[in-house]
């Protein structure tokens, strides 16, 4: 029995032995635990849709004021690539803005049919015009169509004088401007004989209009009232016709194109005369077609000077910059377009029927100081700077209106 019953219990064993053998050997070793799968990136937000925004200018691109016309569009155009870079959301949309730019060629037909172009565009405002003689008309073409208007640089006071809640300005007007030349004329040159001179358009005419009622009020004679056209160059006929009424200063109601050439050939005839102009020529580019003429004349503009204005610095310098030299209107573009732009801010929609109201209830500090709007359209507190032209320069004399914060 034992000597069947060992080997059975050493095969049992034996078979143990090779089991538990052939276990260790053929076990299979645990699986290493897959890495951990690494983390999805978070996916990029969505971009969020744009809305564009059409906001249109309006200026003469072409023919003799083309400068003024191009440097309101530049300050228009930079307010846009600035409103841009805000990143401006509205009902969760990115307001995206657009610049459509019109030539008028300071022509009033012209300014009518450019004006119902951009009505036809669905520009949501509109910046512009510059000259008042188109303005005015294409005021009623914006009025009709609900569409805001803000003039940078139009002055007769017509053009808000009409009623229409879509009308605003971001400069003094003649009224305020021919004032302030009338009784300089008097006060501080101690002229006693004027001689006004115009271009029969609506800035020419009704600014030397205001320039004579503030001349005489001051006690000073108006020894002739001449007039010209703002295409011309050839000025000897009537400068001849005022230099035989000996006037102590002549003003001209018009622009530097006008100025220009006026000045040269008045120095040429020999009047002594001193010579003094609105803010249509008191521009960079009166003295450029001048030359040594334009030494002692006097201009104003219906605002502030760069050096005056909160903002007016970096302007200055980001505007030469990409653009340079500032003429004259850049500055009231820029912020014409701002203001458009706070008041879809403030309405939370871009639709002029509804952001319209917003405008005339503007109280923005822009670049040319506290913009702020009367029942009419007219901004409060209008500034006028008196220059003088001095080695090729427009040295600043004195200014009146505009805020105090504006001045320090």
């Amino acid at each position: 029995m034992n000597a069947v019953r060992i080997p059975g219990v050493l095969v049992v064993l034996a078979a143990s032995l090779a089991i538990v053998g052939c276990g260790k050997k053929e076990e299979p070793k645990a699986a290493a635990p897959a890495p951990a799968p690494a983390a999805a990136a978070a996916p990029a937000p969505a971009a969020k849709p744009e809305l564009i925004v059409k906001i249109g200018h309006v200026a003469p691109l072409t023919g003799p004021i083309a400068h003024l016309g191009k440097d309101n569009e530049n300050g228009a155009r930079m307010a846009v690539d600035d409103a841009n870079a805000k990143k401006i959301e509205i009902d969760g949309k990115v307001l995206k803005f657009e610049l459509l730019g019109e030539d008028d060629q300071a022509d009033p037909k012209t300014g009518t049919v450019v004006a119902q172009k951009l009505v036809d565009a669905k520009v949501a405002g509109v910046v512009g015009h510059l000259n008042s003689g188109t303005t005015i008309p294409a005021s009623a073409i914006y009025n009709q169509a609900g569409l805001p208007q803000i003039s940078p640089s139009a002055t007769n006071p017509k053009y808000t004088q009409q009623g229409f809640p879509t009308a605003f300005r971001v400069m003094a007007n003649d009224i305020q401007q021919g004032s302030v030349v009338g009784s300089y004329a008097v006060k501080d040159m101690g002229a006693k004989k004027i001689a006004i001179i115009d271009d029969r358009t609506a800035y020419g005419q009704g600014l030397a209009d205001e320039v004579e009622k503030a001349a005489k009020a001051g006690g000073a004679t108006i020894v002739a009232r001449e007039f010209t056209n703002d295409k011309a160059t050839d000025f000897k006929a009537i400068l001849t016709k005022i230099k035989a009424k000996n006037p102590d200063v002549i003003f001209l109601g018009g622009m530097d194109a006008v100025g220009g050439p006026m000045l040269k050939q008045m120095k040429e005839l020999g009047i002594k005369a001193k010579f003094t102009t609105g803010d249509g020529g008191c521009s960079p580019e009166l003295i450029k077609l001048a030359g040594a003429a334009s030494e002692g004349v006097i201009c104003t503009q219906a605002g502030l000077p760069a050096d005056k204005l909160p903002n007016g610095q970096k302007f200055l310098e980001d505007f030469t910059k990409k653009y340079g030299q500032i003429q004259i209107y850049s500055p009231y573009s820029y912020d014409a377009v701002m203001v458009l732009v706070d008041a879809m801010k403030r309405a939370n929609s871009t639709d002029p029927v509804k952001y319209l109201p917003e405008v005339g209830k503007t109280a923005y500090d822009g670049v040319t100081g506290k913009i702020e709007f009367d029942a009419k359209g007219d901004i409060k507190n209008g500034a006028i700077t008196v220059f003088e032209i001095k080695d090729g320069k427009l040295v600043t004399l004195k200014s009146e209106g505009g805020t105090a914060e504006a001045k320090k």
